[in-house]
């Protein structure tokens, strides 16, 4: 999607903020450039001789740099100014894209580069920042001294608020909750550190699980409330609460029909996601977490009584005769922020999953990875850095299993994310080494899948699948990528043949090929006693399809490497998400929704069951919070 954000610069400002630049001193960039590749569309040499007292060399100049996805970022100049700014994206929709909005107008408006990374958008932010130094490098300008220019901060005004219900977090379990809270017929604050509602549930895949017990599809299926129990509570390994177990699943389809209540699509038939175990993932229309935000947004504008407070950081709570009734906040400009609660406060700020010292400390714990240092990448939004639990545990609450911290195998190799993973579902692909040979039973646990990829060459796997979700290669992954241009990008592979990927890949032809026909032996029901699938693998493409197995050319590849996604640990809660301390006691006024949470999933997370536990705990923690009373 192409946007185009233009200004034109005063002249004489222009030439006068130009001069004072030159004695600006260089300051340090908040993170390193990623790598950029660059096409210059300059004027004639007599117009560059006819402007050469300028800041710039006039002209159009373009970079490509990677923020969650790859963008191009081009950029217009005459002798003194930047003119326009033009940025070539397909970044997330309520994350990166409202920065993609706004920031070339800032920059524009500033003509300076000394804007700091977007909070929660920092991959895309800095990533626009890099793209527009690169052309100023290209235009002969100086960035050192455009880094320098920075936006002058003028301090609000200390604010105190108060509210029925105080919703701390605008993911998924918050703006649940948040919306829940206003259909009791309360009054809602949610406070949000970053610029915009979203957080990791606006990354995801989108699909969430939830069996329609009793219906043709779930007979059909041989799919129930109690098996769903079952694959989660085992999936955990028993560690999880069954009582949270219990109500997680038997209202996750009750969730997704009050979703569709609220105007959410959701396209038809089931799926199994990476690690969901069972075809019962619905899949919304909207791609990646959007649907989410633009149905709670829906919500809000023609419903009153939802402020949203952004750009302002919960730092604690505040506690009144042991009750917790609101919590003291930063706001943008570093003023003070005090936020009361006339009934409860929901706490649904997140795990820690971007927060290498937790990470680190409690993995120290439980030894379940080789490390969780700086160099594994997380599928994370910068800010899920683990407040809310500090937080809570600040006052005396109860955390339970930190050390269930989830990897997934389908990291971007650059970035950690989940974007611009080629798979559909988990029936119809591979996962081979860099030997070109399968590894781990790709319809298995993810914990066991990443423990597999660890032990492989470099960390790093290869997705192999042929185009029966890709016909045309013009089709959109499940985070709204088209395979031809990930294809375009260097980001996935694609050849006529097993042969000639392998090739692209760099991995033995003979490997390959012979994995693909031992996975398709299985699709068209070939085990014999004996015989089963050496990795333990079940899920395979249905037998009675007419292109099933990997045999439908072309053929994709897409690499993938380890990324920390999702920690199971959290703040302990009882069955109305009311926050427990030490002695198992509610806390008063305090309520816990999301993946700040613990003791739900256990050991290990099952693939579509977090945006699930957004849903139900959400809704149930809004439910909770305006019934409260002191």
């Amino acid at each position: 999607m192409k946007k185009s954000y233009k200004r034109l610069a005063a002249l004489m400002m222009a030439a006068a903020l130009a001069g004072s630049m030159t004695a600006c001193q260089s300051q340090p960039a908040e993170t390193s450039a990623p790598e950029t590749t660059t096409v210059a569309e300059t004027t004639t040499a007599a117009e560059t001789e006819a402007e050469a007292a300028g800041a710039y060399t006039p002209g159009t100049y373009s970079a490509t740099v990677t923020g969650m996805k790859e963008m191009t970022v081009t950029v217009t100049f005459d002798a003194d100014a930047i003119t326009a700014i033009e940025l070539d994206h397909e970044e997330t929709p309520g994350i990166g894209e409202p920065v993609c909005q706004s920031m070339p107008d800032q920059i524009i408006e500033l003509q300076g580069l000394g804007l700091d990374a977007v909070a929660g958008a920092t991959l895309t932010s800095t990533a626009i920042l890099d793209g527009v130094a690169d052309c100023v490098e290209q235009a002969g300008g100086d960035v050192a001294a455009l880094k320098a220019v920075k936006p002058e901060v003028v301090a609000a005004e200390d604010e105190e608020l108060t509210a029925d219900v105080v919703v701390i977090g605008a993911g998924g379990a918050g703006m649940a909750a948040a919306v829940t809270a206003s259909q009791e017929g309360k009054s809602v604050i949610v406070i949000e550190k970053t610029g915009n509602m979203g957080g990791n549930t606006a990354l995801a895949g989108g699909a969430l699980n939830a069996v329609d017990d009793g219906s043709e599809t779930a007979l059909a299926r041989n799919d129930s409330v109690d098996f769903h129990y079952e694959q989660t509570f085992n999936g955990g390994d028993k560690q999880g609460d069954p009582e949270l177990v219990r109500i997680l699943v038997e209202n996750a389809w009750d969730g997704v029909e009050w979703l569709k209540d609220l105007g959410m699509e959701f396209q038809p038939g089931v799926f199994t996601v990476t690690g969901g175990m069972y075809e019962r993932a619905h899949k919304p229309v909207e791609p990646e977490g959007s649907g989410f935000f633009k149905t709670y947004q829906a919500y809000m504008d023609s419903h009153d009584g939802i402020t949203m407070k952004y750009n302002t950081k919960a730092d604690s709570f505040i506690v009144e005769d042991g009750v917790v009734v609101g919590v003291e906040c930063t706001g943008q400009t570093g003023n003070k922020v005090t936020v009361k609660a006339n009934n409860g406060v929901v706490l649904a700020t997140g795990g820690f999953g971007q927060n290498v010292e937790m990470r680190e400390k409690y993995n120290a714990e439980t030894k379940l990875w080789p490390t969780l240092d700086e160099t594994i990448p997380s599928t994370n939004t910068p800010a899920i850095t683990g407040d809310g639990i500090l937080m809570a545990e600040a006052i005396g609450a109860d955390l339970i299993q930190m050390g269930n911290i989830q990897m997934l195998p389908l990291g971007d190799p650059k970035t950690g994310s989940l974007s611009g993973n080629i798979e559909h579902a988990v029936e119809s692909r591979i996962f081979v080494n860099k030997e070109g040979n399968r590894f781990v039973n790709e319809g298995g646990r993810r914990d066991e899948m990443t423990l597999g990829l660890f032990d492989q060459t470099d960390t790093t796997m290869y997705i192999i699948m042929d185009s029966d979700t890709y016909p045309t290669g013009d089709e959109v992954n499940n985070f709204n990528e088209k395979m031809s241009d990930l294809v375009a990008a260097g980001r996935a592979y694609k050849a006529d043949t097993l042969e000639e990927l392998a090739e692209q890949i760099n991995v033995p032809a003979e490997n390959l090929v012979k994995a693909v026909e031992e996975y398709n032996r299985h699709c068209l029901g070939g085990d014999l006693e004996g015989q089963e699938d050496e990795f333990g693998r079940v899920l395979f493409t249905d037998t009675d399809k007419v292109n099933n197995g990997i045999n439908n050319p072309p053929y994709y590849a897409g690499e993938r490497v380890p990324t920390v996604h999702h920690t199971m640990g959290g703040v302990k809660i009882n069955k109305n998400t009311e926050v427990l301390d030490k002695d198992g006691n509610p806390i008063p006024g305090l309520f816990a929704a999301g993946e700040v949470t613990g003791g739900i999933h256990g050991s290990n997370r099952l693939g579509g069951n977090a945006l699930t536990d957004t849903v139900v705990f959400g809704r149930i923690a809004g439910k909770s919070a305006s019934a409260y009373m002191r």
